[in-house]
């Protein structure tokens, strides 16, 4: 579910410029899951390495998805 918010975000929000807020938004996601994680005592006192593991497989990395503006105006005004 995780990596579908994700995934959606970066749909509406990876334009250029937007790289520094992806992922700082990606960092809090899992920051926040590490957090869920620990209260439900699914996992105990899990460790960095094992929260990076599991970010790493279940949410996505940041990409850009918008060209920048100039690309796009191109693109639908061939001239």
């Amino acid at each position: 579910m995780l990596g579908r918010v994700l995934n959606g975000f970066y749909q509406y929000q990876a334009a250029p410029g937007n790289w520094k807020s992806l992922k700082r938004f990606r960092q809090r996601i899992r920051t926040y899951w590490q957090h869920v994680l620990r209260r439900g005592s699914q996992m105990g006192r899990a460790s960095e390495g094992r929260m990076t593991q599991l970010a790493d497989r279940w949410l996505p990395q940041p990409r850009l998805v918008h060209p920048y503006p100039e690309l796009r105006f191109t693109a639908t005004h061939l001239r």
